[in-house]
């Protein structure tokens, strides 16, 4: 019993206990403790034949880990207690060392940050097959007008590999922060022990190098305390999920019979219990409800550690299933977009018929107001005028007459319906970033190169 008279418990030990949900850790900590058997034993803390035996061991737990064998018992409260356990059952009294020079504060924080590494690592390989998506996708439809909108009113037409190669940039920006919080996780609190470091001259810089860490963290106290890189990976995520979620909305209504600029594929739809003509855009709906749980972890575990006090609080604990859940849910959520836009087939008529809106061109027959010596906000009225009028009179703009425009500015010519033809007032947005033809190419190459720079900087 040691300190303790008296066993937990069992309230007690059914909040206290997150082998549950931590023993996904179990390779991370199995990695850990081999690397810092290695330093033990070339410290002189371990001889060498200890130090094969216990490596040895923690092999064969490795071992019931990967093909499922590995017992936990209700007695084990984490996943790192389990391991230990394990392993003294396997190599005897000699198990009992493997803690030398090592806390469960330092460990779980090494455990976290591998983890942590590991899965900013695995979003940004999904993040880069959604980047490339959107790349093919945006070269297959270069050429395809459609209504751009701003408060989902059309607003002035665009091209749809414009619209798609939006998305490339947001997903970028995603890529980048996970990139960062990968750096995040680049020093190694183990060997900062409880919290006052150890009392034993060990090289935790062999340690980081072995585990892939570029630097030892250079305070105790703050090893074992920091979960930044936690919220770094969830601030990422939350801001990914968020993007996915505006994808999503666009896409309920882009398949919707009242758009109907994308169909998309049976695989990732879903039908009615009761209407057999429903086709419903599921998996998109879910990428927006998705967004505010990975959101909600995010907030939640900002509260979990906001006001605590230096160093480990038991608190720390909630910090796994906030993170974990939201690496399940960001990974589910990135495949489901990538495979939609993938397998979804737009509609061509469809969307030029919208973009086709002669209204779109409204911005064009002011600035060639502008071109004509009217200042921007005179030629705003002047339009605003003339689509009013077009509208009560039931008329496209082009077919208002002459006399007609003559009635709004005399400054209205033959020239105000060549900018109305078909196709002009699209090309018109010659700036860089903008969606006429040429700029869209010169943007589809340059996402084509940082997409490729993305691979060569894996490789």
């Amino acid at each position: 019993m040691g300190r303790f008279r008296e066993p937990p418990d069992p309230v007690f030990r059914s909040i206290n206990t997150s082998v549950g949900f931590d023993r996904r850790l179990a390779a991370h900590d199995i990695a850990q403790s081999k690397a810092h058997v290695a330093m033990l034993a070339g410290s002189g803390v371990l001889s060498a034949e200890e130090a094969e035996q216990l490596t040895g061991c923690l092999e064969e737990v490795a071992a019931e880990v990967a093909d499922g064998g590995f017992e936990v018992r209700p007695d084990d409260e984490d996943i790192h207690m389990a391991i230990e356990r394990r392993l003294t059952e396997l190599a005897g009294p000699v198990g009992g060392k493997l803690h030398t020079a090592r806390s469960r504060n330092d460990q779980v924080a090494t455990d976290m940050a591998m983890f942590v590494r590991e899965e900013a690592e695995s979003a940004q390989v999904l993040l880069a097959e959604l980047l490339g998506t959107l790349i093919d996708q945006a070269e297959r439809h270069i050429d395809w007008p459609m209504p751009g909108y701003t408060h989902l009113q059309r607003a002035q037409p665009v091209y749809l590999s414009h619209h798609l190669l939006a998305y490339f940039w947001m997903f970028k920006r995603d890529f980048d922060r996970f990139a960062f919080c990968r750096d995040a996780c680049g020093e190694l609190p183990l060997g900062a022990g409880a919290l006052a470091g150890v009392n034993w001259n060990t090289s935790r810089m062999r340690v980081a190098e072995e585990l892939g860490f570029e630097a030892v963290a250079a305070n105790s106290l703050d090893a074992v305390s920091n979960r930044d890189f936690v919220l770094d990976y969830l601030s990422a995520a939350s801001i990914c999920a968020m993007h996915l979620s505006r994808l999503g909305g666009e896409i309920v209504l882009w398949s919707s019979e009242e758009f109907g600029f994308l169909e998309l594929a049976d695989s990732f739809s879903s039908g009615s219990s009761i209407m057999p003509q429903k086709k419903n855009p599921d998996a998109a709906e879910l990428l927006r409800a998705k967004a505010p749980r990975v959101a909600a972890h995010l907030t939640a575990l900002l509260g979990v550690l906001h006001g605590l006090p230096l160093a480990y609080n038991k608190d720390m604990q909630e910090d796994k299933e906030h993170l974990f859940d939201a690496v399940d849910t960001l990974d589910v959520c990135l495949r489901a977009a990538a495979g939609m836009l993938s397998t979804g087939i737009f509609k061509r008529d469809a969307l030029a018929e919208a973009a086709g809106d002669e209204f779109l061109a409204a911005t064009d027959v002011a600035d060639l107001l502008v071109r004509r010596g009217l200042p921007f906000r005179e030629a705003h009225g002047v339009v605003s005028s003339l689509v009013r009028h077009a509208l009560e009179q039931k008329k496209k703009l082009s077919e208002l007459s002459a006399e007609e425009l003559s009635q709004f500015s005399d400054r209205l010519d033959k020239e105000y319906y060549e900018v109305l033809a078909a196709g002009s007032w699209l090309d018109s947005k010659v700036s860089e970033g903008g969606t006429s033809a040429d700029r869209v190419q010169e943007q589809l190459g340059r996402a084509k190169k940082t997409l490729e720079g993305i691979g060569d900087a894996k490789a």
